[in-house]
Order: C-alpha cells, then structure tokens, then sequence
C-alpha cells in the first residue's frame, strides 16, 4: 500500500440516543500493541459501562483488521464501526464506542445506526492527514550549516522530526522516496553542505502537501 489516510490527532464525542449515551474515542496508533493497551485502559476508565465496542485498522507488515461487540448483539457494532473505518480508507486507527444503556432497547437497526453514527461523526470532528511510504535519514552537519538547512528542507519538502547538538547538528528527517533521490544528488554534487547521511528506516511517513 502506497498510501492511506489516518488523523493528526486523537478526539472524542458523546452522543445521546433514546437515553443511552454513546462515548466515541478515536485514537492516532502505530502498532497492534499499541492498539490493544488503549483498549485495556479504556475498559478500566468505563469500567461501569455496559459495553465498550472497538474496531481498528493497522499497518503493521501487513493490513491488520479488528472488531469487537463486547455483547451488544452480533454485528451491530464492531463489524459497521470497521465497515466505516475501511469506507473511508482510514488505516492506523483505533475507534472504541462506549455505551451507557439508558434503560429504552434501540433493536438491532438502531444499534447500528447509533454506533455508526457516533464513528462518523468522531471521524468529521477529526483532522485527516495522508501517509505515504518513505523514508527516515540521519544528518550530520556543521552548526554554520543548519540554517540553511533547515531553508533547504522547506523548501524540498522534507521533514526534520528530531535535532541533536552534539559536536556537530545530528538530526533525522523523512521524506518521500522520489525527494530522497534530490538529496542524495544534491549531497554528492555539493549543492548543499552537509558531513554525512545515514539510511535509517523505511517507514509511513506525513505526506507533503
């Protein structure tokens, strides 16, 4: 996959339906790991709820998928949360709905309805961002250098994610395959100044817009 949309950030909603109150929490993750540790805690935070539903979508070596009705009746929950997730293209996602019964049964067609909703509109309230496959350098340079640098990285897309000053600038970046291509030829004909670059990781990286 070359690319796919996720969120910049985590948000949350509530919604109020025949009485039952409908928690949405979307979380930004990297890892099934990752996923499944906020799904724990979560729990614990609702633990006097009557379910906590979940789906996610994750990029790992492969595209891995999850839902979940914790005993809301099966399939209408966890299954239209994923269908929405994968109808927007949505990938490094967790969702989690927590539903506060409010004593009125909204029947199967209004279950689905309520936590489908609830998806939607955490997905609306959300900034989406596109992640696109490329790669994380490390750069070494002079201090005199770094202005400029950091000119050239702006002006090139790239972005500079973490600087450390050391007995020279030592910082890593990502960028985009076709960007690292510039860089690469832009450091051996000298176009910019720079004492050393070190491959690190292929990674998804935050699309240049």
């Amino acid at each position: 996959m070359k690319s796919f949309i996720t969120i910049k950030e985590n948000a949350h909603i509530e919604l109020i339906e025949k009485k039952s109150k409908f928690i949405t929490n979307i979380f930004y993750v990297e890892s099934v790991k990752e996923a499944e540790e906020i799904i724990i805690k979560t729990k614990k935070n609702y633990f006097d709820a009557r379910h906590n539903c979940i789906a996610y979508r994750i990029m790992e070596d492969r595209l891995i998928e999850k839902s979940n009705d914790d005993g809301e009746p099966s399939g209408t929950a966890g299954v239209p949360m994923l269908n929405i997730l994968q109808k927007n293209n949505l990938i490094n996602i967790l969702v989690i709905v927590t539903r506060y019964f409010g004593g009125i049964l909204l029947g199967t067609g209004g279950l689905v309805r309520a936590y489908s909703n609830s998806v939607l509109q955490a997905i609306d309230k959300s900034i989406k961002i596109e992640k696109c496959y490329g790669q994380e350098l490390e750069i070494e340079l002079n201090y005199n250098e770094f202005e400029k640098f950091k000119y050239y990285c702006k002006n090139n897309k790239i972005n500079i994610i973490h600087v450390q000053y050391l007995d020279n600038i030592v910082c890593k970046i990502e960028l985009e395959e076709h960007i690292k291509h510039k860089l690469m030829k832009d450091f051996e004909t000298k176009n910019i100044n720079i004492k050393n670059i070190k491959e690190l990781s292929k990674k998804y990286i935050t699309k240049s817009i």
